[in-house]
């Protein structure tokens, strides 16, 4: 055809293709031929019909929708029609405001007569439900309202105006269409070639949007299983099922849950120094040097979803992650003691107004004495520190070191030696739950988290503990100065910085707010523009995020190395661990089985089904371990600690022999045991350092390794001496057992490769070699690109999302599919 523009096109009844060989419409000076492909089918169309036909017209823009009677159909008592039947008006819609078309469709009223003639005639009757059935089936449900909404999104997408609303849309369809292939399959009523239409159509419907998403790939993410669902969308979402004459389910008109409050009325307890200080300043004079500047609402941005692309832009990497900080000035640290260069130009900034900082320098380069002399610099006392049990010791030593004019306590249990006078505070995660409430109503001038990563969980108590905290801290002084200190701020995904952004007031439970929302406004970008990753990751970092790397700031810290040492497991022990494996391995490839037969009943699949592998490799890791199960993942790498728990302490005694003191890492106590009676028995003394121990036994047994010559190792357990010690008096480690994450492992390494260090540092990993030991190393070792590429810039490839326990059950599965399929090939 040629009109000026070519048009293509079919007419279909859902059931088969009709051949037309010329068909003319006519629309106010728009027309058009249709030319359809003939094809053969076998099911047939019994009684008459009428086809829904859609045709896009390049010129217009619009949707030309129109019904027409099939040629094949009766339409006249003397004979078949020659043509098509008369046509009665219809609207054309018309996106974006355009001028609505009207097209003629056949008369119902005319068609109808002509249908009960041609019955007549023919001796039949054709009960009148059944023709209004027919007559009307391509326009029930929710089929039509989402054919319309998404030819409006494709046109605007290709006309490069994606507005939010129009994003909105493209959302709202890809849910109605996951929830309505949902509800076809699960319909009882539905015959199979029933079935089989709607589900054709609603594909139909999903290739336009993965088009669509193909020209603007911004779209993508909002066809993630997670993605965020505004208001907005919601609310179009139930206009969208009235308009189909659908009631929405409850859960589409319910109100937004309400946000989850921190309980703090259980276990509450008040130090009586504290209630003495509160008696002693009952009239606190407000700060109002401190209230933030009034900022404006969203204006460009408002209905964007931020958060999704602002964490893509850490994952996609760029350069490095680090502020701009004015020069050093001297005069912040006490008499005797000296900061290095890296460590002044941060309490330099703190010193000109800054008053967020989410402190992500590598283990080792002395962040404990820069959050306290910025704490100094900004006048933030008094001070609340959070930290893990086993360092708050370690904290107040240093308090008094770098700030000795200050005085710091230690909140222990119910806090009843406690100085409520105290300008720090210092408090850990486990007993933060029942000191919450009067901590969020002392008064306090700033906050510091360290290993801020140990409140990535925003569903953990202790997560909503010190984010309530701060957010009181926000109401009363204004502006606080806030730190967020890790050496690992990613533990296994890029959004473990959402806790931690919202710690530090850049983000709310959905949006970017404050500074941040005002930058992202002037950079004049949407998530839709080519380099808004690039601007919204300088928005972030300017915020406050500070990362050095030791290889940066601190030449003369010695390279640090991992050396891997496979061991064979040998003896009762290793026949032990490799028929556990084994039998894993059948549990999961029979699950398998059972599930594909299920799923493909008689039937055979080409290859791997991947997705039934994953699929089973969560049942798996789901399950408990026990008589009827048998072992799982986890309990599969205990056994292979004990029985590398020997080889790796001999390996560490010789080290100890020949290079001096070795520090030795372990996860479960039954291994670190093991190792101590190797230890025992060869002569060699040696320090424990476990989760379980009281500070001052700690930090005894830290003396005994750092100070005596003759104490030749420390036994530490992985999870409890992996932060916030310094160990630098040795420069080999032994790493016994494998963590599951590489931050675990590489905070245990920073234990020795620290400030100070003047040897080279070595970490020995002992692996048991053709086990699923070495899956979990290599899995481990893919996992390090994460935080190179978040934080560091690094092009370095990495599995983002990754779970290594989860990878680690599908790789072995697969593993034992293919090995399964080569024997049957052979």
């Amino acid at each position: 055809m040629d009109t000026g523009r070519r048009h293509d096109g079919e007419i279909r009844d859902r059931r088969r293709i009709w051949p037309v060989d010329a068909l003319a419409w006519t629309c106010q000076g728009l027309s058009a031929v249709l030319v359809s492909r003939r094809r053969r089918v076998s099911r047939p169309v019994s009684g008459p019909w009428s086809e829904e036909l859609r045709l896009r017209d390049g010129r217009l823009g619009c949707a030309v929708i129109a019904r027409r009677r099939s040629v094949h159909a009766p339409a006249d008592p003397a004979g078949p029609a020659e043509g098509p039947a008369p046509l009665a008006p219809v609207c054309v819609r018309a996106p974006h405001g355009r001028p609505r078309q009207r097209l003629w469709r056949p008369s119902p009223d005319l068609e109808e007569d002509r249908l009960g003639r041609a019955a007549q005639k023919a001796g039949t009757r054709r009960p009148a439900t059944r023709q209004r059935r027919a007559r009307h089936h391509d326009e029930d449900g929710i089929m039509p309202v989402l054919a319309r909404v998404v030819r409006e999104v494709e046109a605007a997408v290709q006309r490069r105006r994606v507005a939010p609303s129009v994003r909105t849309k493209f959302q709202v369809v890809a849910l109605l269409v996951r929830e309505e292939r949902a509800r076809v399959k699960a319909d009882d009523t539905l015959t199979e070639a029933r079935r089989a239409e709607q589900l054709k159509r609603l594909d139909g419907i999903a290739v336009i949007l993965a088009k669509t998403a193909a020209r603007d790939t911004s779209l993508l993410g909002l066809l993630d299983d997670d993605a965020v669902v505004s208001e907005h969308a919601r609310a179009l979402k139930v206009e969208l099922l009235h308009d189909a004459g659908l009631d929405p389910a409850p859960e589409d008109v319910a109100p937004p849950e309400p946000v989850e409050t921190v309980e703090t009325t259980g276990r509450q307890v008040v130090p009586p120094s504290v209630v003495s200080r509160q008696l002693a300043n009952p009239f606190l004079a407000p700060d109002f040097s401190a209230v933030q500047k009034r900022l404006s609402r969203p204006r460009r941005l408002a209905g964007w979803e931020l958060l999704g692309p602002l964490f893509r832009a850490f994952e996609l990497g760029g350069a490095s992650s680090c502020m701009d900080l004015p020069e050093p000035t001297a005069g912040f640290a006490p008499a005797g003691l000296t900061l290095m260069p890296h460590q002044a130009r941060l309490v330099a900034a703190a010193a000109a107004g800054q008053r967020t900082f989410l402190l992500a320098d590598e283990p080792g380069l002395g962040k404990t004495a820069q959050a306290l002399l910025a704490a100094e610099a900004a006048h933030a006392y008094p001070l609340l520190v959070v930290v893990p049990n086993v360092v708050k010791t370690s904290w107040a030593r240093e308090a008094g070191r770098w700030t000795p004019q200050r005085t710091a306590s230690v909140i222990d249990g119910d806090g009843e030696n406690v100085d409520g006078f105290a300008d720090i505070i210092i408090v850990n995660y486990d007993v933060l739950d029942r000191h919450a409430g009067w901590l969020g109503e002392f008064g306090f001038r700033g906050m510091v988290v360290d290993e801020a990563h140990y409140i990535k969980n925003k569903k953990s108590q202790r997560s909503q503990h010190v984010l309530h905290i701060a957010d009181n801290l926000r109401l009363r002084a204004g502006d606080p100065l806030l730190m967020a200190l890790t050496g690992t701020p990613l533990i296994n995904d890029v959004e473990d910085f959402r806790a931690i952004w919202q710690f530090l007031g850049w983000i709310d439970d959905t949006k970017p707010v404050g500074e941040l929302m005002e930058a992202l406004e002037e950079t004049g970008l949407s998530p839709a523009d080519h380099g808004f990753y690039a601007a919204a990751r300088t928005c972030v970092i300017e915020r406050g995020i500070v990362r050095r790397r030791k290889i940066d700031v601190a030449a003369d810290i010695p390279a640090r190395r991992v050396a891997d040492l496979p061991v064979e497991l040998d003896g009762e022990a290793g026949r032990s661990v490799r028929e556990a494996e084994r039998k894993l391995t059948r549990r999961l490839v029979s699950r398998y089985e059972m599930a594909l037969e299920a799923r493909h009943p008689g039937g055979l699949v080409d290859g791997i089904d991947h997705d039934l592998v994953l699929q089973v490799a969560r049942w798996e890791r789901a399950g408990k371990s026990g008589p009827e199960s048998g072992e799982n993942v986890f309990s599969m790498m205990r056994r292979i600690g004990q029985a590398k728990a020997g080889l790796a302490a001999d390996y560490a005694a010789e080290l100890a022999h020949n290079v001096g003191k070795v520090v030795f890492f372990a996860k479960h106590v039954d291994v670190m045991d093991a190792a101590e009676k190797v230890f025992a028995r060869r002569g060699l003394r040696f320090a424990s350092i476990r989760g379980d121990q009281t500070p001052s036994a700690r930090q005894k047994n830290i003396d005994a390794f750092t100070k005596d010559p003759d104490v030749a190792v420390a036994v530490c357990s992985l999870t409890a001496a992996g932060v916030g010690l310094n160990l630098q008096v040795a420069s080999n480690l032994v790493l016994a057992e494998l963590s599951w994450t590489d931050a675990e492992q590489t905070q245990a390494i920073d234990r020795i490769h620290r400030i100070g260090q003047e040897e080279p540092v070595t970490a020995w990993r002992i692996i048991a070699a053709q086990t699923l030991d070495a899956r979990i190393a290599e899995l481990i070792d893919s996992k390090a690109g994460l935080a190179a590429r978040a934080l560091d810039g690094s092009d370095e490839e990495a599995s983002a999302s990754a779970d290594v326990q989860l990878d680690a059950l599908v790789a072995l599965l697969t593993d034992a599919l293919t090995e399964s399929a080569a024997l049957v090939a052979v």
